[in-house]
């Protein structure tokens, strides 16, 4: 990972530079650079408004993000050719139909983009049960700049960014960070 090896330089350079300094101050460095390792493992929940996001589904209609104002909404951004994606899909499907009911809606988006025809066949297959908009780079970057698939961001029922998870959704994060907004 080449931001863990980054940090690890920021860290050793610290230790050497520790030789020279007090015992205070080496216990601040010491601190300091545990932080910068621990703090980019730590998922830091967002709260910031969603963008007022309008993007078109496989049928060419407009879905805006803000019609699902009062919903949990997770926008699930995938590709079809990425193998977590397919297999997280499944496990999507089944939260939306089990809670659906209860305020949540899934959102898909292609990311990068894809032919509409290959994705409308994949997400037949898969008998996807919600939405599935086209993205783009720029639409992904409104919540995350990495190249990260699959990545689901959290949005409330008031339409904030609780979080962003990269990577498979996974049960346990469902159970902690998801759940509780449905309540």
């Amino acid at each position: 990972m080449p931001g863990y090896r980054c940090y690890a330089r920021i860290a050793t350079f610290s230790l050497a530079f520790v030789i020279s300094i007090s015992s205070r101050q080496v216990m601040r460095l010491l601190l300091l650079a545990t932080l910068f390792i621990i703090v980019p493992f730590v998922g830091v929940a967002q709260t910031q408004p969603a963008p007022a996001l309008v993007l078109k589904d496989l049928s060419g209609r407009a879905i805006r993000l803000s019609e699902y104002q009062g919903k949990v909404v997770l926008l699930n951004f995938w590709a079809t050719w990425c193998p977590p994606c397919r297999a997280e899909m499944p496990e999507l499907v089944r939260m939306q139909r089990e809670y659906g009911g209860r305020g949540l809606q899934v959102i898909g988006i292609t990311y990068p983009p894809e032919r509409r025809a290959r994705v409308r066949q994949f997400a037949r297959r898969l008998k996807v049960n919600y939405p599935i908009a086209l993205g783009t780079q720029k639409t992904k970057t409104l919540f995350d700049g990495g190249q990260d698939l699959p990545l689901t961001v959290v949005i409330d029922r008031q339409g904030f960014i609780r979080e962003v998870i990269r990577g498979i959704l996974l049960p346990d994060e469902f159970e902690q960070k998801i759940k509780p907004l449905l309540r």
